[in-house]
């Protein structure tokens, strides 16, 4: 079975359009095509995926996942509590920053799967990432609390 690697994501040859894409073309995908497209608003998949991506990200610490983060333009994080049970890292900028309020939910679970699987593999331990807030709520910026 053919596998990628993050390395091979970083190969690109577009010579006209180049290497990105609008954020609603992200958008669409994930709240339109995952979210309204796949049963159970699309959660066991994204949570899913997100696990796997953050497990193959190219970190090796968590100030690395928080920089990656970034320059990925996936969010600022930083965090905002910290003990030896529990991390909360708020998301300020995230990609869900500007949509239509929804009260009832919270969409940026594919970012704490993500969060999630790096975690796990930095750490070398099982941990679990639950988003807490998130702009579309009304909060004033993304966040997730790690339980280690």
């Amino acid at each position: 079975m053919l596998s990628y690697s993050f390395e091979d994501m970083k190969k690109m040859n577009r010579k006209i359009l180049g290497d990105t894409v609008p954020l609603e073309l992200f958008r669409t995908i994930r709240l339109i095509g995952m979210s309204q497209g796949l049963p159970l608003g699309g959660k066991g998949t994204t949570v899913t995926i997100g696990r796997k991506i953050g497990e193959n990200l190219p970190v090796e610490s968590i100030d690395d996942l928080l920089q990656l983060f970034e320059r990925l333009k996936i969010g600022i994080p930083r965090i905002v509590y910290q003990d030896e049970r529990r991390i909360n890292i708020a998301v300020e900028d995230c990609f869900c920053i500007g949509l239509p309020l929804l009260e009832e939910k919270m969409i940026c679970d594919l970012e704490g799967a993500m969060l999630e699987g790096a975690l796990c593999k930095i750490l070398n331990k099982k941990v679990s990432v639950k988003e807490i807030k998130c702009n579309v709520t009304g909060h004033e910026h993304c966040e997730y609390e790690v339980r280690l």
